[in-house]
């Protein structure tokens, strides 16, 4: 397969299963990446599934069902009488079968324990025991140790008999009898090591690790900080528990990064502990997941209304305030989203602290002067082109350019303020000890809007009245 494109790769599969030559379709799938193998799972029949997957040898299969999502290993589960299903259960990676455990009921826990081996079932319930949101929920055990006084020799024997994953050997973790975490090494100064140094001569003492009970997103910063393989994760005794890899801090990252975004839209998660993507969520959970902030800033909105009724008399005697109250709403929306945006990111990223705050408002405040006197000259050409063109009608001691300072000025305003609101929210609630995305985005347009017509109906009336 090594000199054919993708698209004849995927003739050729085709071909394969609807021949049903399941031996060659497994010949050309031991070829490829996993994860392109568990597409082509994914498209086959039930029963065709078993069959094609039984051909794998069983630590291929565990490293084939490890990357299924967990509806299509529940299905498997399903699918398989216990036994069958527990030798594939015993190759899959460690942290990726203890999250499967954890989400299997009481009755079925106790139909796979039977058939599984001492050594995983002691690893699954000990892994099991750990808060999902930590580094022990998170963990795998998937890792080779060493003893400093060990030869380089005799360390090469060991790893061998530990036998850690491909992805997982190139941290070497040093232990005393103990487990207590001395150091590490990597395999690479292992092999190039004298076959008689010992361990304790080329061992790093210096390294990053995490607590067995540490958030996980705290976790997967250091690993993104430090540009690591995998982190160590230790007890209170600095004891090695297991270790986290780079691609679970990714994964960990990418579903805090969906939580924020979701908070900061206005959609409230309806499970905490379960990421669905778009497709597997039903219709009634996107509703659960929506209705909240919609039925809260509908309420909220009647501000605007209120606002809008207090200055009606504004409104009948200029008509010309009509046609630009749009603007007041958009530019104030945009801006305040902005600000919060960049400032919850900056939070995140550890960039800036809550105390802070003083110096982040100030930067803001400068920031939102520049905006508002560009979108304040914007403003004054659109209102002489626009009321112009349509010919809006203006009272008789009112020039067109006197009304467009006006406005002007009235949108500047609005500028500011809204980056303001903006750039502060997030900090408040980090400050009430919240978390800063709930300052969600349609909340940011709720307030703004009402603070920017205030601010618009003040200026009109001052200024024309």
């Amino acid at each position: 397969m090594v000199n054919i494109d993708k698209e004849q790769k995927n003739l050729i599969i085709d071909g394969l299963i609807r021949a049903q030559e399941w031996e060659a379709l497994v010949a050309v799938l031991k070829k490829m990446p996993v994860i392109e193998v568990v597409e082509i799972l994914y498209e086959l029949e039930d029963d065709v599934l078993v069959e094609v997957l039984s051909l794998f040898s069983l630590e291929e299969q565990g490293y084939i069902v490890s990357d299924f999502d967990r509806e299509q290993q529940k299905k498997l589960f399903n699918l398989l009488d216990r036994k069958s299903f527990g030798k594939i259960f015993t190759n899959m990676a460690s942290d990726v079968r203890a999250d499967f455990y954890q989400e299997l009921d009481q009755e079925e826990q106790i139909q796979l324990l039977p058939f599984l081996d001492k050594k995983t079932r002691e690893d699954v319930t000990h892994l099991s025991s750990y808060e999902p949101e930590t580094a022990g929920g998170i963990m795998s055990t998937d890792f080779a140790t060493l003893f400093e006084n060990m030869t380089a020799q005799q360390a090469i024997e060991k790893v061998r008999k530990d036998a850690p994953s491909k992805k997982m050997i190139y941290y070497l973790y040093v232990v005393d009898v103990q487990m207590k975490l001395k150091g590490f090494t990597t395999l690479k100064d292992l092999i190039l090591a004298d076959p008689e140094t010992l361990v304790s001569e080329f061992v790093y003492n210096d390294y990053i690790f995490a607590y067995v009970d540490e958030d996980r997103e705290s976790v997967a910063a250091k690993i993104e900080k430090y540009d690591l393989v995998a982190i160590p994760v230790i007890n209170q005794l600095n004891q090695l528990a297991g270790i986290v890899s780079h691609d679970e801090a990714i994964d960990v990252i990418r579903a805090e990064q969906t939580e924020d975004m979701e908070k900061f839209m206005g959609i409230v998660p309806v499970s905490e502990a379960v990421e669905l993507n778009y497709v597997e969520t039903s219709p009634s959970q996107h509703f659960r997941k929506r209705v909240v902030w919609a039925a809260a800033l509908a309420i909220l909105g009647l501000l605007t209304g209120i606002i809008i009724h207090r200055f009606e008399s504004a409104l009948e005697s200029l008509v010309i305030l009509a046609f630009y109250m749009p603007m007041v709403a958009d530019t104030g929306g945009n801006t305040g989203s902005q600000a919060a945006t960049i400032v919850i990111r900056a939070m995140a990223l550890g960039q800036i602290k809550l105390r802070q705050w003083s110096k982040i408002l100030f930067k803001e405040a400068r920031i939102s002067v520049l905006l508002g006197v560009v979108i304040g000259v914007i403003t004054f050409g659109n209102v002489l082109v626009l009321s112009s063109v349509f010919n809006v009608p203006l009272p008789e001691h009112l020039s067109l350019s006197f009304v467009g300072v006006g406005i002007a000025i009235a949108l500047s305003l609005q500028v500011i303020s809204s980056t303001l609101i903006g750039a502060s929210l997030p900090l408040i609630v980090k400050r009430l000890g919240g978390d800063p995305a709930v300052a969600a985005s349609p909340a940011i347009t709720t307030l703004v809007d009402a603070t920017g017509l205030l601010i618009y109906f003040s200026v009109a009336t001052l200024l024309f009245f």
